[in-house]
């Protein structure tokens, strides 16, 4: 019951702010926090091994075969908990917008978000997975395209048709897994691992394509990134974070979950393909990142990189790339929350994302310099930070997998520190072009931005919880993975 809490409850939230109207801010901070205590409840209940926990399995459409099965392992687990510790702060970091136009409807859209993330990552059905998936789309979707900036109808428009282009190939892979499940159809997703691994090379090498562009679209993955910058820069901030922190990894468990152990041969085939795509895009990435002048983009390239190396990492088949993939998906989403949220309170004081316009920051609000700095070091991958113990982890896998390619990819660290702190540079030192009109953190920012700054370095300290939340679930699914492979064929 616990699971379908998780997901019932940011709707009604959301239909009761709806109806009600005031206090649209507090209800929805209040009903965020409800949520979290939900999933430490959970956490605090769940035992580290590889079985589906707090699972439900209810008929829904008997005749066609589907069902309303969730449940969580350790993998789901991670991604629940990172979706409802960052909600809170991404809604409390909304209330800096005192001018927002319609708060019942933005803050219902975001609860209404909420519910459907937590179901893309506990559904254990196709069709339910699939449902979820797409009603994440739609209020991501409305924030965009009723709260951005300039041109934001054009550029929200190629959003939602570039997406749903990507999920309708893989709603095709699902729906032809499921005429070849076994006796009675059905989309339980143990049916469909054995119906895909039932299919010779040819059909499961489709079936990769067909999920592998679906996932590499929402993370995204060179070269189908092209809506993110874009998106990323005309979103109002809560809605760029929603996207980057949270709906991005949405993808990389695609692959995890669904793409991976249902069509190995597929991935055996093709997998080094995705994974030099993969590394691509983050050589890409990281050399438009050098070029930017506008903070909001540069951040944008720079999930881009960080998001190609967690999947490159997935395709070397490697628990400790696996492993390295789930901590960075955390490090990932809290920093750059932490880095969207900083740009946010400069365009707030200085109403501009250009660079040049900025400097000296650090003379006028030295708590903001020094947040700032420490979730940028977390994002460059210094140690004793979050961003060290992933990458680390990732690029040693990329390393066993390919030695050349690991190196490729290790050098992207470096470039990365190169416009990273060169942005830091020139928003927070030099000669100072803020003087007289530029306050330090408020009250309200400093319970945003804090809490992020001691989960990036308590988890490069001690990721051991994370690693041992996720290990036992981890090892199983590349065992079963690795066992098909080695049957004769």
């Amino acid at each position: 019951m616990l699971t379908i809490f998780l997901i019932a409850w940011p709707l009604i939230a959301a239909i009761i702010i709806a109806v009600v109207k005031q206090h649209a801010r507090t209800l929805a901070l209040a009903a965020s926090i409800i949520e979290l205590g939900a999933s430490i409840v959970m956490i605090t209940s769940f035992t580290p091994d590889a079985s589906i926990q707090f699972s439900v399995d209810l008929p829904w459409i008997a005749s066609a075969g589907i069902r309303f099965y969730i449940g969580v392992d350790g993998i789901s687990l991670l991604l629940v908990l990172l979706t409802t510790v960052l909600m809170p702060l991404i809604i409390l970091a909304s209330f800096t917008n005192t001018q927002l136009k319609h708060p019942a409807a933005f803050y219902s859209l975001i609860l209404v978000m909420q519910m459907a993330l937590v179901g893309v990552f506990v559904a254990l059905d196709g069709f339910l997975f699939y449902i979820f998936w797409e009603m994440a789309l739609i209020p991501i979707y409305f924030i965009c395209l009723l709260w951005g900036g300039e041109d934001r109808a054009r550029i929200t428009l190629k959003f939602f048709i570039y997406t749903l282009a990507g999920s309708l190939l893989m709603l095709i892979a699902i729906v032809y897994l499921y005429f070849h499940t076994p006796g009675i159809h059905r989309f339980d997703i143990q049916s469909l691992y054995e119906a895909g691994r039932s299919l010779p090379v040819g059909e499961q090498s489709i079936l990769f394509w067909a999920f592998f562009i679906a996932f590499a679209i929402k993370m995204p993955v060179f070269p189908f990134h092209t809506w993110q910058p874009d998106t990323y820069q005309v979103a109002p901030t809560t809605g760029t974070v929603l996207l980057s922190a949270i709906m991005l990894k949405m993808g990389i468990y695609g692959v995890i979950r669904w793409l991976m152990p249902m069509v190995p041969l597929g991935v055996q085939e093709w997998g080094t393909s995705a994974l030099v795509l993969s590394v691509v895009g983050v050589v890409y990435a990281s050399v438009i990142a050098l070029i930017q002048k506008n903070n909001k983009r540069l951040i944008a390239y720079s999930s881009i990189a960080h998001v190609g190396l967690i999947s490159a990492g997935l395709f070397t088949m490697n628990a400790i790339g696996w492993q390295g993939a789930m901590v960075q998906m955390m490090s990932h989403g809290l920093t750059v929350f932490g880095l969207f949220y900083v740009i946010e309170i400069i365009h707030q004081r200085k109403a501009t994302h250009t660079m040049s316009d900025l400097g000296g920051i650090r003379s006028v609000a030295p708590k903001l310099s020094t947040v700032f700095l420490i979730i940028l070091l977390a994002s460059i991958a210094l140690p004793f930070t979050s961003g060290f113990v992933g990458e680390f982890l990732l690029i040693n896998s990329l390393v066993q997998y390919q030695v050349l390619i690991g190196a490729v990819a290790g050098l992207t660290t470096i470039i990365g520190a190169v416009y990273m702190l060169r942005a830091f540079q020139k928003m927070m030192l030099g000669e100072s072009k803020v003087a007289g009109e530029f306050a330090d953190l408020s009250a309200r920012e400093k319970w945003v931005l804090y809490p992020v700054v001691v989960l990036v370095v308590v988890l490069g300290i001690y990721p051991t919880p994370l690693l041992s939340l996720s290990e036992a679930a981890i090892n199983n699914l590349l065992y079963n993975i690795n066992d098909y492979l080695t049957l004769p064929k």
